[in-house]
């Protein structure tokens, strides 16, 4: 669900207050309705309507995607908005060449004199159709809390977890008794061993919670959702009463003072959920991701142990160049750790690259830079997630392209400065390293002069990201630019 937020409309604060309330309770509305819900705010002076609020259903295909809220339009350019409301009338629309049936529903001020806004149901019409067979009593219902809800007497509904296509509703009217019953509910509560229609029986012969879930929405005015074991299966119900207006005093207002006690209700939805599957999904799920964690884990430590044994094997070697290639290996090595290491926290698949490019530069700037230079290494640029084997390719290259900046670069110099940045651009990433040092020799080639580090970066970049790797002269230095897909093409 989206509400305006942002939209500063010229309203009164109170009317303000209730189109917030109101957005924050249409999601279970447009669940339990099976259709879009619109609500609009109506400015008067200008004739006018703000799309403030947009709550798509989880018990049915959405009509809309995403719509932009805030939006002004002239109330006559809005179908149904103009002219006198009935709630009753149904108004057929075409949407992306789909038939739609739109009730709209009146919005009032506390002194129910003035209608503020409007409230749009849109539902494709085989949906309304099914709707309009449904039982009487479960549309007067729905009909009422609708209402309920556009006053702003809802409590609660914030919590409720959503109300799917394959969940059961039941209606327990005043005289605590079931007058509605969904057939997927009449399916769940077979499987509770109730193989007779419920319809007419009192909640309190039902020995399930519902009788408990009921009188505590009755008593409290609130919703309530609890979760329970019964018959070797895991349950989620929701209990939502339907909160009937406060009787009015003389010349039609309501008794401020006797508002809260003069409110009744009317009746109560109970919403019941088969959760056993999902929840053993879930749990199945949690115990494989700990595992592949700590394999990620493990993998790390074994990783560091071979770089550790490496580092002192380049400590013990008198030449130097054969030091060298050690010390490059170990940090080869180490930038893969650094992939492991964010999977052994987070094993969903997806890392960011940002983090991993400060841990690469940190490992770098320990490892590689001696005490007595000053070299400055940055990280710029957003958030990028990506799978964990393009992470790790682009971990490799990013540790080559600043060991080749420090290597090469700033190899006669005690100050410098390298920088990565890091750039998305929707579908594909650039990596752009930079450093202000020698630059490259006159007639440099990539595809012939390159040393095994270059080597290893374009090789990654062309046949692993299948991206496009470039090394080139800049006015601020030497600048590698690789850019590719965040997935495969």
């Amino acid at each position: 669900m989206e509400a305006q937020g942002g939209v500063q409309a010229d309203l009164p604060k109170e009317n303000k207050a209730l189109f917030d309330k109101i957005a924050k309770d249409l999601p279970i509305l447009a669940d339990m309705s099976r259709a879009d819900l619109l609500l609009y705010a109506r400015l008067p002076r200008e004739e006018a309507v703000i799309l403030w609020a947009h709550a798509r259903p989880h018990s049915s295909t959405p009509l809309y995607d995403q719509l932009t809220l805030g939006e002004r339009a002239p109330i006559a350019s809005v179908p149904a908005l103009g002219g006198r409301i009935h709630v009753r009338r149904v108004h057929t629309l075409l949407v992306r060449g789909a038939t739609v049936a739109r009730q709209v529903f009146p919005v009032y001020d506390a002194d129910h004199a003035h209608v503020i806004g409007y409230m749009v149901r849109d539902a494709y019409w085989l949906a309304y159709e099914r709707h309009r067979r449904r039982s009487r009593v479960f549309q007067r219902a729905l009909d009422e809390f609708t209402r309920s809800v556009l006053r702003g007497d809802l409590e609660g509904a914030e919590g409720l977890s959503p109300f799917g296509e394959h969940d059961g509703i039941l209606y327990v009217g005043p005289d605590r008794c079931i007058q509605y019953m969904s057939g997927i509910a009449a399916e769940l509560y077979r499987n509770l061993g109730y193989r007779d229609s419920l319809i007419g029986r009192r909640i309190s012969e039902i020995e399930t919670i519902d009788h408990q879930l009921v009188m505590r929405a009755i008593n409290e005015r609130r919703c309530y959702e609890v979760q329970v074991e019964q018959g070797g299966l895991t349950w989620v119900r929701k209990a939502i009463p339907i909160v009937a207006p406060p009787q009015r005093g003389l010349f039609g207002r309501r008794p401020k003072r006797l508002e809260a006690r003069a409110r009744r209700v009317r009746g109560v939805f109970i919403l019941i959920h088969d959760a056993t599957e999902a929840l053993r999904t879930q749990r199945e799920l949690e115990a494989r991701m700990a595992l592949v964690r700590e394999v990620h884990h493990r993998v790390k430590n074994n990783l560091q142990v071979i770089a550790s044994i490496l580092r002192m094997q380049a400590r013990r070697t008198p030449d130097g160049e054969a030091r060298a290639m050690l010390e490059e290996s170990v940090n080869r090595i180490l930038s893969v750790a650094v992939v492991h290491e964010f999977l052994s926290q987070n094993a969903k698949g997806t890392i960011n690259l940002k983090e991993v490019a400060h841990r690469i530069m940190a490992q770098i700037e320990r490892g590689l830079i001696s005490p007595d230079k000053t070299i400055h290494m940055t990280v710029q640029g957003p958030d990028i997630w990506l799978p964990a084997e393009r992470a790790t390719q682009c971990a490799l290259v990013m540790n080559e392209l600043v060991q080749n900046a420090i290597e090469h670069g700033m190899a006669h110099r005690d100050t410098g400065r390298i920088d990565v940045e890091l750039v998305d651009h929707g579908d594909s990433v650039s990596i752009l390293v930079t450093d202000n040092g020698e630059g490259l020799p006159e007639g440099f080639d990539l595809a012939t002069d390159a040393h095994l580090g270059l080597q290893i970066v374009r090789n990654m970049v062309q046949r692993d990201l299948r991206g496009h790797f470039t090394l080139h002269n800049s006015p601020y230095g030497v600048q590698a630019h690789v850019r590719f897909a965040k997935t495969l093409p």
